[in-house]
């Protein structure tokens, strides 16, 4: 089994999606191993996507993701974050596929609903930013 991260974003909380997006991944065969409701600060949420420092959009996301309540989450399945990645669908809602979370629940493309790990090793770094061992069942 492999393990991914996941947030549901301030548009989607926001908006009263979580419930929906919840029972989706649930729904799509996903266990949910850690779950925090959170207000990340500018600070956590540079520190969060300090990979993306350096391109034109990151005053624009961090300062989103710091503008209200997020859900955070460690969700497991075979083939985690590829089978989390089809479910969101793609970053631009206008462009992903009907049935994806994007395309349902996103505003935009700043403000598309939820966030995936893309690789093992991104998954890593995500999922120790924001859970402790003790805090994964």
């Amino acid at each position: 089994m492999e393990k991914t991260f996941a947030i549901i974003k301030p548009n989607a909380f926001a908006d009263g999606n979580s419930g929906k997006i919840l029972s989706r991944i649930y729904e799509e065969g996903f266990t949910v191993v850690g779950l925090k409701k959170l207000y990340l600060s500018q600070v956590e949420a540079e520190g969060f996507y300090y990979v993306h420092k350096d391109r034109p959009f990151f005053g624009e996301l961090t300062e989103f993701m710091s503008s209200g309540p997020c859900i955070v989450m460690v969700l497991e399945a075979e083939n985690a974050i590829l089978k989390w990645r089809d479910l969101m669908g793609a970053t631009n809602p206008a462009e992903a596929a009907e049935g994806t979370l994007r395309r349902e629940f996103g505003a935009s493309l700043g403000e598309n609903a939820t966030h995936g790990s893309d690789a093992p090793e991104t998954a890593s770094f995500e999922i120790g930013y924001f859970f402790s061992g003790l805090e994964l069942l």
